[in-house]
């Protein structure tokens, strides 16, 4: 069984490749904020001349969002036959 990285897709090769990649390139750095892992993963080149671009984007959404048990219970889930919980 293959293990593939966090957020990686399984078909997407390009990702495979260039995952190997960044992780040397930022091998004994300090990830110390979100500019200086941006920076570390875009300066990463694979020997096959793929080029990474990176760019940091907060996130638009609000974490955390709490939605109303009345909402819950208006969504049409049902339980699987073998596990219904």
């Amino acid at each position: 069984m293959l293990h593939f990285p966090p957020g990686t897709s399984k078909w997407n090769k390009i990702e495979h490749r260039l995952f190997t990649q960044i992780s040397s390139n930022w091998r004994g750095k300090s990830l110390t904020s979100h500019e200086a892992v941006v920076s570390l993963i875009g300066a990463t080149r694979a020997r096959t001349e793929l080029t990474v671009t990176a760019e940091f984007a907060p996130s638009p959404c609000p974490t955390e969002k709490r939605v109303p048990a009345a909402e819950v219970e208006r969504l049409p889930i049902t339980g699987h036959d073998r596990h219904p919980e």
